[in-house]
């Protein structure tokens, strides 16, 4: 027997018990005639003492153990005279009396601490001790139970699992493919599904209205902290429903999930559309933990002779309550530097500071008096002690370097407040996307999106500038900032489907060669359907305050793409490559 019972299972009640326990050492302590060993295993630590008065062959082994060395014990459970309320096993400790060193360790490259002293690299490459580390451990638990009630929620409204293919055949929309050759269709390609977005509707046209899947997706795309080539969503799709039925339903899911992983109630979800979300934050996932909405000048900053607002689309900005006192010209000067960097690209920002002695302090001052910026104050609904940043230029872009200032104002003003969550769904959203390099549209979710009704017609038979105007009758969830998930009623009709590949580009042949499988479904009876995707890694992720969903992933690559812990991806050899006829021979 290894063990009867886990290291963090033990507590006062089991004073006086014989057990028997297995794991790590995760340190060792000396203290002349007693030595102390914390052992630890997925459940917690449990301080083990060797006597040397007692037993002292034993005591001399056990300072033999180095970190990391597996062992096994037997001993007396006792009470410890010096507790350690931080640690649930804090009142007791073992008595030793027979240990046994299952295997040896050598020193770790890094401390198997919550506090590692080692880099993202080297805990990547050793990822198995890595994930001995409580915060590394606790993340992958959480995944795990957080995967447990989505399947009980979703279980429990009807929703059947089923597995979609992962070698299937690649199309040009979207991200790029991983492909796979085939050894035995010579010069013929897999792919690896981007998600399983054409499988789930032909399941609704099979008649299995209720579908999900915790299912892994691939995208051969640049990484950052968010994003890995692997991912998971929770993937959902209805037939016979309505947008709203979609909305309740997976507002249940998240609320199910707060509540029974973080004991968090979260009230009814607001609604905001797409043109308000910019309108308002400039970005189509705002965090709403704090307000600090935009406000418009356009109207009555322009005709100063101030040629950065004359030749301006939009003026906006926003109103950074209390910081007067606390924005130093230092200060705006860096925060002026952090806006023009290359990643948000604006050309400067012009500030304005009320004191709270009535004194205004601007960097447009030569060109608008105190009566002009008493006026924006009005328009921001300041107040003195407050300071306006404001932006100007094309419409698009300036909103985008201001959500990005609004963000980073609600970092430094401490308005990102942990443990706090603000979800939204963010609705109708544009169909199609015009590209100007490459003269075409682009769906703006996937190919497959409905138009809300009201707009069928429009999308049939619309002008250019008809066209751009349509909405489609698609969603997302945003949760603190963070798109969680997203999805839309889906085209059931296979002469809309058509339409709509005319629009995004595709030639007849085309769109049969790609997707004529859809198409023909169509003709099948297919039902209204609809659906939704979760992305797993980034919920798990966002529910525990954390930015990067790599932790949250027992295997991550790293930003390169690559796995260093098994040194993927690699070369094959020859023979390899002769077989899948990818070889150049000559």
């Amino acid at each position: 027997m290894y063990r009867t019972h886990t290291n963090g299972e033990l507590r006062i009640g089991d004073t006086g018990k014989e057990v028997v326990l297995s794991g790590w050492v995760q340190s060792g302590r000396d203290f002349g005639g007693l030595t102390f060993v914390d052992l630890r295993d997925r459940y917690g630590i449990t301080q083990l003492v060797f006597s040397m008065d007692e037993n002292p062959e034993l005591c001399s082994l056990a300072r033999t153990l180095g970190r990391e060395y597996v062992v096994r014990v037997t001993g007396i459970v006792r009470e410890r005279s010096n507790k350690n309320p931080n640690r649930a096993t804090g009142d007791i400790e073992i008595d030793v009396r027979e240990m046994t060193i299952l295997n040896a360790s050598k020193t770790p490259p890094f401390t198997i601490e919550n506090e590692s002293d080692g880099g993202d690299d080297i805990r990547m490459k050793y990822r198995y001790l890595d994930i001995r580390r409580d915060p590394v451990k606790e993340n992958i638990i959480f995944r795990s139970k957080c995967g447990i009630e989505t399947r009980k929620y979703l279980d429990g409204q009807g929703f059947i699992e089923i597995e979609t293919p992962f070698l299937i055949k690649s199309t040009p929309e979207g991200a790029r493919d991983f492909v796979v050759p085939s050894r035995m269709n010579p010069g013929q390609f897999y792919a690896l599904p981007q998600s399983p977005q054409t499988f789930k509707q032909l399941l609704m046209v099979a008649g299995m209205d209720k579908y999900f899947q915790i299912v892994k997706c691939f995208r051969d795309e640049d990484l950052r902290a968010d994003r890995q080539p692997e991912f998971t969503q929770i993937d959902c799709e209805m037939a016979f429903i309505t947008r709203e039925d979609i909305l309740n339903t997976f507002e249940g899911l998240t609320k199910h999930l707060f509540k029974s992983l973080l004991d968090v109630e979260l009230g009814d979800f607001p609604r905001m559309s797409y043109d308000e979300a910019l309108e308002k934050f400039g970005s189509d996932k705002p965090d709403l933990r704090f307000d600090m909405q935009f406000t418009y000048l356009t109207d009555i900053a322009k005709g100063r002779d101030f040629s950065v607002f004359d030749t301006a689309e939009t003026i906006v900005g926003i109103c950074a309550q209390g910081q007067a006192d606390n924005m130093s010209n230092k200060d705006i000067k860096t925060l002026t530097e952090w806006m023009q960097r290359p990643q948000i690209g604006a050309k400067g920002v012009i500030y304005v500071k009320f004191e709270h002695d009535g004194t205004i302090r601007s960097s447009v001052g030569k060109f608008f008096d105190d009566a002009a910026l008493l006026e924006w104050k009005a328009r921001f609904g300041a107040q003195d002690g407050d300071v306006l940043f404001v932006l100007a230029g094309e419409t698009e872009k300036t909103r985008k370097q201001l959500s990005e200032l609004r963000l980073e104002m609600g970092r430094r003003m401490g308005l990102m407040k942990p443990g706090e969550f603000k979800p939204l769904w963010v609705l109708d959203f544009p169909l199609l996307e015009w590209d100007e390099e490459a003269q075409r549209f682009f769906a703006m979710h996937h190919p497959f999106t409905s138009p809300k009704k009201e707009y069928v017609d429009q999308m049939k038979s619309g002008d250019f500038e008809t066209l751009k105007r349509l909405k489609a009758d698609a969603y997302d969830l945003v949760i603190n900032g963070n798109e969680i998930g997203g999805g839309s009623i889906r085209i059931h009709d296979r002469d809309l489907q058509s339409k709509n590949f005319d629009l995004l580009g595709f030639t007849k042949e085309e769109a049969q060669e790609q997707f004529g499988f859809l198409m023909g479904a169509f003709e099948f009876g297919a039902p209204p359907h609809g659906g939704i995707a979760f992305g797993f890694d980034r919920l798990c992720a966002v529910m525990n305050n954390q930015t990067s969903i790599r932790d949250f992933i027992a295997f991550p690559k790293n930003n390169q793409g690559r796995d260093v812990m098994i040194d993927a991806p690699s070369k094959i050899d020859d023979a390899q490559l002769d077989e899948l006829h990818l070889r150049l021979k000559g």
